[in-house]
């Protein structure tokens, strides 16, 4: 049996479209310590394959992090897979907050060196003193009352779109950075009380442990995440203190929680929630577009993105080559491109130069 996927990425999406069943889209993770994560992924993958499931997964010697979407026909099989692991067993799903079954197109299951990309040297400190895991209606409590500090452990692009209300939303790119600049940021209130809140949980595992580990005494975080918290303040009847939209990492990009609208299209300013990449392949910029603005740059992030995604064969060429002499390789003309776009986007709403 092939082990990875071969079939062109607008087929499988196109048959994505076409199916006829419906999928449920679910998340889960899981730290454990794995002695032999490419054979565990292998045998995932056979597994999972044979069920039609898609998604994305990550495998790494301290564990797992897997969102997928799910035939609901095959989802008691599927269920019937994880129990073939001890290491899944009673394992929390969590199930997405809109699900119109498009969420994945194929199946991908990548071994990687950590589950996060937190930069970070687990051996300098204890990874599994995390913080208290707070429940959803607890959390929800805590955070309305307004006397403790409130932490998005997410991206900028994500905090973006939603946060929890009165949160500290700091503008960074990754997790790596993160990290460090909410340790930072909080280094004269280590004895205040924390909430940390991000996606699923995943993130707040590692965040809480590294700031026990820098002194902060009273750390706690929000157990299954925003898609958890979601779930159950929909079924206790509460008013949700998190507003806007949830980042999803799938072909969706976000899934609303109260219905607010609270970012702004990042070229004209108007309301707006819907995330997109540049349509030049050379720039792929993640960034905030309304439908005017999507008309009117033909979904590039710029009119000079525009011009370079309509201009012919031979013209992108050279502008390739232009950009190689210029930056060394495509990889480092994208990093140089996507900051220069990114400042941009941070001090102005222009793209209508």
């Amino acid at each position: 049996m092939r082990l990875y996927n071969i079939i062109d990425s607008k087929v499988l999406k196109a048959n994505l479209q076409n199916e006829l069943f419906t999928r449920k889209t679910i998340s889960f993770y899981r730290y454990f310590i794995l002695d032999f994560p490419q054979q565990f992924r292998n045998q995932l993958y056979e597994d999972w394959s044979e069920l039609n499931c898609f998604g994305r997964i990550y495998i790494a010697r301290e564990g797992i992090n897997a969102q997928m979407s799910v035939p609901e026909d095959n989802f008691e099989a599927f269920l019937s897979t994880l129990s073939k692991y001890p290491i899944f067993q009673q394992i929390p799903i969590k199930y997405a907050i809109e699900d119109n079954g498009k969420s994945f197109y194929k199946l991908t299951i990548k071994v990687r060196p950590k589950l996060v990309a937190d930069g970070l040297n687990d051996d300098s400190f204890d990874v599994t003193n995390v913080g208290n895991h707070l429940g959803a209606e607890e959390f929800h409590f805590l955070v309305k009352s307004g006397e403790h500090i409130v932490v998005d452990m997410r991206n900028h692009y994500e905090s973006e779109i939603g946060h929890f209300k009165g949160a500290i939303c700091p503008e960074v790119d990754t997790f790596r950075e993160e990290i460090d600049s909410v340790k930072n940021m909080l280094a004269d209130q280590k004895d205040k009380k924390i909430l940390l809140y991000c996606t699923g949980g995943i993130r707040c595992e590692k965040a809480s442990a590294y700031l026990k580990h820098h002194g902060f005494s009273d750390v706690n975080q929000l157990h299954g995440g925003i898609l958890e918290y979601a779930r159950q303040i929909k079924q206790l009847n509460l008013e949700s203190n998190f507003i806007g939209k949830n980042f999803v990492f799938d072909e969706r990009l976000g899934e609303s929680v109260n219905g607010e609208i609270i970012s702004k299209c990042h070229q004209c300013g108007k309301p707006c929630d819907v995330h997109l990449n540049c349509a030049n392949e050379l720039c792929h910029l993640l960034f905030l577009q309304c439908p005017e603005c999507a008309e009117t740059f033909d979904k590039c992030c710029s009119l000079e993105c525009r011009d370079i995604k309509n201009a012919s064969e031979q013209e992108k060429q050279r502008y390739r080559l232009q950009a190689s002499r210029k930056f060394g390789n495509s990889r480092l003309y994208r990093k140089s491109y996507l900051l220069a776009k990114s400042n941009t986007f941070a001090t102005s709403n222009s793209g209508l130069e």
